[in-house]
């Protein structure tokens, strides 16, 4: 079969995916604290799979990929709430009835979220770039300390914006930012939630294929090469200078796009907070991939998926009758401590179990090998005229 054709098939099948979820979700999942769940499990895959290139196949050590992430949030949200802003404007000035912030129809959202998108990846992968350049020279937990230093100073700088500063210049510009109390769109009235299950499960299965295309792409073996020796890998023609930095500003990308799935995601907070992408946030990350398995694609989904449910599930339990009934029954029994003695042991568990995460390198499917072009016969020698 043609590659275009199957490319094609694929297409159509992500399309039609997205759009039964949509369409289904609500239906498959009515309860929107467990449909918000199943979405946020979803976007940590898109988390887990960036940052999956740096410290997966690159093997460089970044501690600071919420960073990237929060970045591409509040780009995203800043370029949904003004265009949501404008289009309402319009709405209003044609006499139709508003849109609100919350439960956007999804058609739309078709001009909102790829611009959102876009500009969220784009700003991102500028600030993956600027990170990048100056850790060329840095290996290991001198890497680690530079990433987690900028997404700390990127935190904390709007932290710490006070809300009250007027005029121009940086401190105005922070300060539109929302502070502490975070970012509710231009008007203050939220950040609209363009991002329903369409954008979300249709946006991981991209990101699921992106990396798995990568992986075992040129440009993937060149990476796991410079991660296993990188001296050997300059001597086979692999620039180090080249690989190291893309991959800081794809996975910076990955982060952004991730970012504009959760500050836009339907059913999810309407102001972006600057303490969602703190340490805490990037640690998670980290226990993701290393989970699932450093390298692995599957890895990183699985990953993904179990550190969301593991952390977040009893959240959603406490909210059972049951559990309410307990814990009034036991005022002394803290049910969120349980949780992270549940998770801190899982995690001891896998590590001690598999030191190289569920999956190690290896992934659920194995791809098909090329086969090699069979070399053509050799022609048989011409028989040796006898001498008469």
């Amino acid at each position: 079969m043609n590659v275009w054709v199957k490319q094609g098939i694929v297409a159509l099948a992500i399309l039609a995916i997205a759009v039964a979820a949509e369409f289904g979700l609500s239906v498959l999942i009515p309860d929107t604290a467990w449909r918000q769940l199943f979405m946020f499990a979803l976007v940590n895959v898109v988390v887990a799979l960036s940052l999956n290139v740096i410290n997966g196949m690159a093997g460089q050590f970044s501690i600071g990929h919420a960073g990237f992430v929060g970045i591409g949030a509040y780009t995203a949200a800043i370029v949904a709430g003004h265009m949501h802003a404008s289009f309402e404007a319009q709405r209003a000035a044609a006499g139709l009835p508003m849109l609100g912030t919350a439960d956007i129809p999804l058609q739309s959202s078709f001009i909102v979220m790829p611009c959102a998108i876009v500009a969220a990846a784009i700003v991102a992968g500028i600030f993956g770039l600027i990170v990048g350049l100056p850790s060329l020279r840095l290996k290991g937990d001198y890497l680690a300390v530079v990433t987690l230093g900028f997404s700390e100073i990127f935190r904390l700088l709007i932290a710490s914006a006070s809300t009250e500063t007027s005029g121009h210049g940086i401190g105005a510009l922070l300060a539109k930012l929302g502070g502490q109390q975070g970012y509710a769109g231009p008007d203050e009235h939220g950040v609209p939630q363009y991002a329903g299950p369409f954008w979300i499960v249709g946006g991981v299965m991209v990101a699921i294929i992106g990396s798995w295309r990568l992986k075992f792409s040129g440009w993937g073996r060149a990476l796991r090469a410079l991660r296993e020796d990188e001296i050997a890998a300059a001597a086979v023609g692999v620039d180090p200078t080249r690989y190291k930095v893309t991959s800081f500003v794809i996975a910076a990308m990955g982060g952004g796009f991730a970012g504009a799935l959760l500050a836009l995601m339907r059913d999810g907070s309407p102001t972006v907070q600057p303490d969602t992408f703190g340490f805490l946030a990037s640690f998670d990350a980290i226990t993701m991939v290393i989970l699932g398995g450093s390298g692995s694609v599957s890895g990183a989904v699985l990953g993904g998926i179990f550190v969301t449910v593991t952390v977040k599930l009893i959240e959603q339990l406490q909210r059972l009758d049951s559990v309410k009934d307990f814990t009034y029954a036991h005022p002394s029994f803290d049910l969120n401590a349980c949780r992270m003695v549940f998770y801190a042991a899982v995690l001891i568990a896998i590590m001690v179990l598999r030191p190289s995460g569920v999956f190690g390198e290896n992934e659920i499917f194995k791809p098909k090998r090329r086969a090699l072009p069979k070399a053509a016969p050799r022609e048989a020698p011409e028989a040796e005229e006898s001498a008469a």
